[in-house]
């Protein structure tokens, strides 16, 4: 089936980033992390519950037992593109 969907920019980069590690496509990719969202336990690390605060600087942390470390190549790209961004806000 076929639908058209408004995300976040910063999401679709992330399923984007995912997809190519896996070797998906990204529809693919959207539909695995729909199954197991929807397969995940009422119960589980979702909203409110698993944000926490970090207790030296106090900063919100959010635990996902479906996450993984990014490389520090993902770090620097995410960082670059952060920092374009910003200098694109300014001019």
């Amino acid at each position: 089936m076929k639908t058209t969907l408004e995300l976040p920019d910063s999401l679709v980069r992330q399923i984007k980033l995912r997809a190519i590690q896996e070797g998906r496509k990204l529809k693919d990719m959207v539909a695995v992390l729909l199954q197991k969202g929807l397969e995940a336990p009422e119960s589980g690390l979702t909203g409110q519950s698993a944000l926490g605060y970090d207790e030296r600087t106090q900063l919100p942390v959010v635990r996902c037992r479906l996450s993984r470390p990014l490389s520090p190549e993902q770090v620097a790209e995410i960082l670059l593109e952060q920092e374009q961004a910003w200098q694109r806000d300014l001019s």
